[in-house]
């Protein structure tokens, strides 16, 4: 179901159209970036695009190339991409400070777009952060799999479809892992990680607040948190964080 009006577009130097929406308000723009195969019609994207509306904060959700409403095929598109994707959505319909919430895969790319972001990255939230996960997210047979067939097929707990990744998706992570060094970023970060989480181990979030070198980490653990973490407690803990995050600003 697509929620709001037609989505405006901004084009990657190779002609791909990028869908975004961005609602309008007062202060630091919120950033959602959604998981891996999501897009920006996911409940938490939505329930914090209403949330901002109603008080006031500017909001942009997008879809990466090949998700969504955005150009392109899933299969062609690597992490590196999609965070490129992200920067240049970024660039062409914001300007002044922003806070980046990344949900999932997302916030491994909200890490580094606010890296490459500088000074205007006030804010970072990761919900059930997933940095590095082609590293520590495959066994050994299905990287197997990965090298030999070049592409990788799983079932999934959120789609009748099978997760697909790609060896070239996978390839691209180990360019982007950030786990086991000090990472540069000094704004405040906020991690919510759900314990019952079956997708990412609830300790990354402990090993990515321990290398961020921001003194201002916080770790929110939901005991009984699966790794959506879209029920309605889910949905009040988040935007309650996220208005305490820009009071603080």
């Amino acid at each position: 179901m697509i929620s709001g009006p037609p989505p405006d577009y901004v084009s990657r130097p190779d002609g791909t159209r990028l869908a975004y929406r961005l609602t309008p308000g007062r202060g630091p723009a919120l950033i959602f970036f959604p998981g891996y195969r999501s897009d920006m019609q996911g409940s938490k994207a939505i329930a914090l695009e209403a949330w901002a509306v109603r008080t006031g904060h500017p909001f942009l959700r997008f879809d990466y190339s090949g998700c969504g409403e955005s150009d392109g095929a899933f299969e062609d598109e690597t992490l590196q991409t999609w965070l490129a994707d992200a920067l240049c959505i970024i660039e062409h319909v914001l300007s002044g400070p922003v806070i980046l919430i990344g949900s999932s895969m997302g916030g491994w790319l909200a890490v580094h777009a606010a890296r490459a972001l500088g000074g205007a990255a006030k804010g970072l939230v990761g919900i059930a952060a997933a940095p590095d996960f082609t590293d520590w997210g495959f066994t050994d047979a299905e990287k197997h799999i990965l090298r030999d067939r070049g592409r990788l097929e799983r079932p999934s707990d959120y789609s009748d479809e099978p997760m697909v990744t790609t060896d070239a998706l996978w390839q691209s992570g180990a360019g982007l892992r950030v786990l086991g060094s000090p990472i540069a970023l000094a704004c405040p970060v906020r991690l919510i990680q759900g314990q019952c989480d079956r997708d990412v181990p609830w300790k990354t979030a402990l090993q990515l607040a321990e290398d961020l070198c921001s003194a201002d980490v916080q770790v929110i653990l939901v005991k009984d948190g699966d790794h959506r973490l879209s029920r309605d407690q889910d949905i009040a803990l988040l935007t309650r964080i996220v208005s305490d995050l820009l009071e603080c600003l």
